[in-house]
C-alpha cells in the first residue's frame, strides 16, 4: 500500500481547511440571524408595551446561574458533647486564639475578617461577635496581645504582620483600627506559626525553611533562629514565655530561651534543651498552660507527653512520662491541643478528632467529620472544660468530659491521702463538681 505524496496531503489538508471555514461562517450566520430576530422581538415587545418573552428570561438566568459559582452549603455535624458553634464567617475560618483573661475569642477567615467572640456566650443559644475587616487582604493566623487590648495578625498575600489596636466605645462594643504601617517583609518561605510573649517583650514568626524570627513590638528583628531541621512544620511560645519551640522534619522537638536582662533589654536566644524519643518527623507540639509538661505528635505513629520542668542549664534532660498509639500520624499530618493541666490530649487528623486521657494514654472519646474541611486549628479554652476546633465556616466547641473524669480520678486519689478536714471538704468539692458535670452530660461512668 503507498502511502500519500506531500503535494496530495497538502492538498487535503487546504480542502479540510477551507471546508472549516465555510462551516463557521454558517454556523455564525446563523447565530447572528438569531441574535437579530430575538432582538427585534424584544424591541417589538417593548414598542407594543408588551412585556418581554418570559421564557427567554427565565433561560438567561439558568444559564447566569451555572456560571455563577455556587455557594458553598454548610457542613452539619451533631454529637451528644457538641456545646456550641459558632458560624458568624462567610469564609473557611484559619486560626483561632483565646485571650489570656479567658474572655473572648479571635477567629480569622479567608472572608477578609477577624471576629471577635464573648466566651461567656458560648453556652448560650445565640453567640455575639465583634468584627474588624482585614483591608484589601485576608488573615491566615491571629494572636491576642497579653493585655488583650489589641491582636496581631499575618496576611495572606502581604505575608507580614499587621497590628490591630482594640478599642472601645461607648455603648460598650470594640471599634477596630489598624497600625499605619505593617512588619517588614523578612520571611522568604510561607508561614507556619505566629505569637506574641505573655510578657509582652517580643512576638515570633516561623516560616516553612529552617527560620523563627523574634522581633520586638515595633516592627524590629531582634534574632534569626535556624532550627536545622530542613523544614519547620510548626513553632511556639511557651505560656511561661520564656521558651521558643519548634518541630519539622528532624525526630525531635528543639527549645531555645529567649533572655531579657533585668531592665527588659533583650540580650540573647540559647538552646535550653530537645524532646528526644521519636523515631521520625514531628508534626506538631503543645505546652501545658504552666510550661511544666509537652506534648508531641510525630509521623511514627506516636503521641509523647513531657516532664519540661528540668534544670536544662545543669544538661538535664526532660522525662518523658508516657507514649501512645496515633496510627493516623503516620499517614497523614496532625494537630495537637493540650488541655491546661496535662490530663487530656486532643489529636486531630483530617476532619476528625480524638482525646486521650494522659495518665492512662486511652483513647476516650472521638468526633469524626467534624468539618467540611480538614481542622486547621485545635485548642483548649482556658478554663479547660471546652475543646475548640475550626476547619470550615464554623468552630466548634466539645464539652471535656475526659478532663472531668480525669478530675474526678485525682480527687478520689487525694481524698484517700487527705489528713485534714478542710482539705477533704475542699477535695470532696471539687469531685462532687466533676462527677454532676458528667452526670449532666450523660457521660459519668458506672
Amino acid at each position: 500500500m503507498e502511502l500519500p505524496q506531500m503535494p496530495e496531503l497538502m492538498g487535503l489538508s487546504l480542502l479540510l481547511g477551507l471546508l472549516a471555514l465555510v462551516a463557521t461562517a454558517a454556523v455564525a450566520r446563523g447565530w447572528l440571524r438569531a441574535e437579530e430576530e430575538t432582538n427585534g422581538r424584544s424591541a417589538g415587545q417593548k414598542a407594543n408595551g408588551c412585556p418581554p418573552d418570559k421564557s427567554l428570561k427565565s433561560k438567561k438566568q439558568k444559564l447566569q446561574q451555572r456560571i455563577r459559582k455556587e455557594k458553598p452549603q454548610q457542613h452539619n455535624f451533631t454529637h451528644r458533647l457538641l456545646a456550641a458553634a459558632l458560624k458568624s464567617h462567610s469564609g473557611n475560618i484559619t486560626c483561632m486564639d483565646f485571650s489570656s483573661n479567658g474572655k473572648y475569642l479571635a477567629t480569622c477567615a479567608d472572608d477578609r475578617t477577624v471576629r471577635i467572640w464573648s466566651t461567656k456566650d458560648f453556652l448560650q443559644r445565640e453567640h455575639r461577635s465583634m468584627r474588624a475587616n482585614v483591608e484589601l487582604d485576608h488573615a491566615i493566623l491571629v494572636r491576642f496581645s497579653p493585655d488583650c487590648r489589641a491582636f496581631i495578625v499575618w496576611l495572606a498575600n502581604g505575608d507580614t504582620l499587621r497590628i490591630f489596636k482594640m478599642m472601645k466605645r461607648d455603648d460598650g462594643g470594640y471599634a477596630f483600627t489598624a497600625t499605619p504601617e505593617d512588619f517588614p517583609k523578612k520571611h522568604k518561605a510561607p508561614i507556619v506559626n505566629i505569637g506574641i510573649a505573655d510578657t509582652g517583650k517580643f512576638i515570633m514568626t516561623a516560616s516553612s525553611d529552617t527560620t523563627i524570627l523574634i522581633w520586638n513590638l515595633k516592627g524590629q528583628v531582634l534574632s534569626t533562629i535556624n532550627t536545622n531541621h530542613m523544614n519547620n512544620t510548626y513553632a511556639a511560645i511557651s505560656p511561661c514565655s520564656r521558651f521558643v519551640a519548634s518541630c519539622g522534619f528532624t525526630p525531635d522537638v528543639k527549645v531555645w530561651e529567649v533572655c531579657f536582662g533585668k531592665k527588659g533589654d533583650f540580650q540573647d536566644v540559647v538552646r535550653a534543651f530537645e524532646l528526644k524519643g521519636h523515631s521520625a518527623a514531628v508534626h506538631f507540639f503543645a505546652f501545658s498552660n504552666d510550661s511544666r509538661r509537652m506534648a508531641s505528635v510525630s509521623k511514627d505513629g506516636t503521641w509523647k507527653l513531657w516532664d519540661t520542668d528540668v534544670e536544662y542549664k545543669k544538661q538535664q534532660d526532660p522525662y518523658l512520662l508516657r507514649t501512645g498509639r496515633f496510627e493516623e500520624a503516620s499517614t497523614v499530618p496532625c494537630r495537637l491541643a493540650l488541655s491546661p493541666d496535662a490530663q487530656v490530649l486532643a489529636l486531630a487528623s483530617g476532619s476528625s478528632i480524638h482525646l486521650y486521657n494522659t495518665r492512662r494514654g486511652e483513647k476516650e472519646e472521638c468526633f469524626e467529620q467534624v468539618h467540611g474541611e480538614c481542622v486547621s486549628d485545635l485548642s483548649f479554652d482556658i478554663t479547660g472544660r471546652l475543646l475548640a476546633s475550626c476547619g470550615d465556616r464554623a468552630v466548634r466547641l466539645f464539652h471535656n468530659t475526659p478532663g472531668y473524669r480525669a478530675v474526678v480520678e485525682e480527687m478520689q486519689a487525694l481524698l484517700k491521702r487527705a489528713s485534714n478536714e478542710s482539705t477533704r471538704q475542699r477535695l470532696q468539692q471539687q469531685l462532687t463538681q466533676a462527677q454532676e458535670a458528667l452526670k449532666n452530660l450523660g457521660a459519668l461512668k458506672k
